[in-house]
């Protein structure tokens, strides 16, 4: 927001120096980013937040140097002359779309003359940077940029019927702004309509065909207010953004539409001559009430940390336009103003007396009292999860939300139901909630094989939306990892997750399908016999959909069921000081029976001597194996906490575990 020196100084008294006010405004929360010397004037740059857009104007400006200096502020009253003839007999309003415009007035000026405006309204708006282009809209610009209110005026006459509708736009509507380029509008967009056309985008943009141009002798001034999400979506999927849409975004005060309405009508009339009618077309609520906030005046002591004297509280509060009902000696009840939407709660209260009292007054060191607080479960699961992921070398990716139809369709393990679809698209096309996180991830390895990264290895930790009819989605939290170096790296990355924050939780794989995985290299996990997640390696049809160039390994687990199993008590073990004997063991199979099998078996056999079992490879050869069978090498590592094991023992183990696999998954012993 620029504002002007010189302008400034019209509604409060400028008594300090220019690099005080900047520094002032700066530390009770507007920035400053610059100013620089525009002719006799000073164009000041500063930065407002998107909870302050009543700092989008002068006035708004003006009221926080009033409050921060205790001066008077001066506003415009804002009384223009009317003729005898009503408003309401020259024109009409109607809203048919009240979730789009809240409230939408009229006024008609007749028997303007277009001309240049006069040098002090030109010279303000260049001061702030704004095209000059001639009185009537030159006007509606200098009071938006005075109030922060944006306005817009129409050629009265060329408005077929002499009405204005305010609808939503209709499917494949067309509409001329008066930058002179034709947008394609969409439903959910709202258009200001005359009789028969679209003349204005509300919120955005007039139109060419009803634009105030020299020929105009009649002038129908627009204030109103419309829906801050309407008008962002609006803006953003036309990439049509302006000072109005920018004010709308953030919000308006609908308590200062009248008043920006009769200031426009004030200052047409003085630079621009002609009759004003009678009135105000009003359609919609004009108004939005308060609800009282109660401040503890103790509370001011607690959590800033110094004292503020309750009389100085309370009148910084009136400064600031908070309308005071009740008060006694520990707290004080008081209305906010319109323009401040933002104070809704005690805390905010605090925050103001402590901005206008000044932040420089509350010493480095102040003490201020504070309650130790303890990290969740699911934060500390979290948090062990990310550890183990970059230990083993991933980077944490963050990626949208929504993806497009084939991506959504791609891979949804988690539910058939068809996904939730946005009424507008985050990127293009990306307008599905996603059901999976894996999608996402593999769109963000395409874009970093496309510059050419050699090490690709992303995990997210997300949310998924999994529809449900008649309700709101079910919101699952996720965690899915995408690699280069293969299935069983993958496997063993999901198995370090889930040894972090349960060493002794039992993790199962099982065999699945799904179309995006090779269905030799995937798998259902399982946790605890409760469904965990998938892992596998993509297909080449998974691949090409993706415009993936080399392979990759993909899975994805639900996070709840981790926090569930976890146990978050650190657990210690002895080291035995003994040495470890090592076994491999080469053992042939059916092709059916998979390594997760044959892992929990040796497991069950080797009780407490057994310290580890590490799957080592697959042999298969139809002449020496055999058709359909496959040999397993895989090592034991065998260790006692008592003694040194002798070979007897070790080999009774492993003639223990041979024996078991024969009897239970027909395996046999190559030797």
């Amino acid at each position: 927001m620029v504002v002007s020196w010189n302008w400034l100084r019209e509604y409060v008294a400028l008594d300090m120096s220019v690099e005080e006010l900047e520094a002032r405004l700066t530390m009770s929360g507007l920035n400053h980013e610059g100013t620089e010397p525009v002719g006799d004037d000073l164009a000041i740059d500063l930065e407002v937040t998107s909870n302050r857009p009543d700092c989008l104007g002068h006035i708004g400006v003006a009221r926080e140097v009033a409050a921060l200096w205790n001066q008077q502020l001066t506003i415009p009253v804002a009384t223009p002359a009317e003729s005898s003839e009503s408003v309401d007999q020259l024109t009409r309003v109607a809203i048919e779309c009240p979730e789009l415009c809240r409230c939408y007035t009229a006024r008609v000026i007749r028997g303007v003359k277009i001309g240049p405006s006069p040098a002090w309204l030109a010279d303000r708006l260049r001061t702030l940077g704004i095209a000059v282009i001639n009185n009537v809209v030159d006007v509606s610009n200098y009071v938006m940029m005075e109030c922060g209110q944006p306005l817009h005026t129409f050629d009265f006459a060329r408005l077929e019927g002499r009405r204005i509708i305010v609808r939503e736009a209709m499917a494949g509507e067309t509409f001329e702004a008066i930058d002179h380029k034709t947008y394609k509008l969409e439903p959910g967009m709202c258009v200001i309509a005359d009789a028969s056309n679209p003349v204005a985008l509300g919120g955005v943009m007039g139109g060419a065909e009803s634009e105030v141009s020299g020929g105009t002798t009649e002038v129908l001034i627009e204030a109103a207010d419309f829906d801050p999400l309407s008008i962002r979506n609006t803006a953003r999927t036309l990439n049509l953004h302006s000072p109005s849409s920018y004010r709308f975004e953030r919000g308006v005060d609908r308590a200062d539409i009248d008043w920006a309405s009769r200031r426009c009508a004030e200052l047409i009339l003085e630079v621009a001559g002609g009759e004003l009618a009678t009135g105000m077309v009003v359609a919609g609520e004009s108004s939005v009430p308060r609800e009282p906030i109660v401040l503890r005046l103790g509370q001011l002591k607690r959590v800033l940390g110094i004292d503020v004297a309750p009389d100085e509280a309370r009148q910084i509060l009136r400064r600031l336009g908070l309308d005071e009902r009740q008060a006694d000696d520990g707290r004080v009840e008081v209305l906010p103003p319109s323009w401040r939407r933002d104070l809704q709660r005690e805390i905010d209260l605090v925050e103001e007396v402590a901005r206008i009292h000044g932040y420089d007054q509350i010493p480095e060191d102040v003490g201020v009292p504070m309650s130790p607080s303890a990290r969740s479960r699911d934060d500390q699961v979290i948090e062990r999860v990310r550890g183990v992921l970059r230990a083993a070398g991933f980077d944490e990716a963050m990626t949208l939300s929504a993806t497009d139809e084939a991506w959504s369709g791609a891979f949804s393990p988690w539910s058939d139901a068809e996904p939730l679809q946005c009424s507008t698209a985050v990127l293009r096309r990306a307008d599905r909630l996603r059901r999976s996180l894996v999608p996402s991830l593999l769109g963000a390895r395409r874009t970093n094989e496309t510059l050419s990264n050699q090490v690709i290895e992303l995990f997210e930790i997300a949310k998924v939306y999994l529809p449900q009819s008649g309700e709101l989605p079910t919101e699952e939290m996720m965690l899915a990892v995408t690699s280069g170096r293969g299935f069983l790296v993958v496997k063993g990355v999901i198995e370090a997750v889930v040894r972090a924050v349960h060493a002794n939780a039992t993790l199962e794989a099982v065999e699945t399908h799904h179309e995006l995985l090779d269905g030799r290299k995937s798998c259902e996990l399982r946790l605890g016999g409760e469904k965990f997640g998938f892992l596998g390696e993509v297909s080449e049809a998974g691949r090409e959909l993706f415009e993936l160039r080399g392979a990759t390994a993909v899975a994805e687990v639900r996070l709840s069921t981790l926090i569930a199993a976890a146990d978050l008590i650190p657990q210690y073990v002895e080291l035995s000081p003994y040495p470890a004997v090592t076994r491999d063991l080469s053992i042939d199979f059916d092709e059916r029976v998979r390594w997760a099998e044959i892992e929990q078996v040796v497991r069950d056999c080797g009780d407490e001597l057994l310290e580890s079992v590490v799957y080592q490879d697959t042999y298969r050869d139809d002449q020496r194996v055999g058709k359909d069978k496959k040999n397993v090498l895989f090592g034991m590592s065998l260790r006692s906490a008592t003694g040194t094991l002798t070979r007897e023992e070790a080999d009774a183990v492993c003639e223990k575990v041979v024996g078991q696999l024969e009897e239970s998954l027909g395996g046999r012993l190559r030797t």
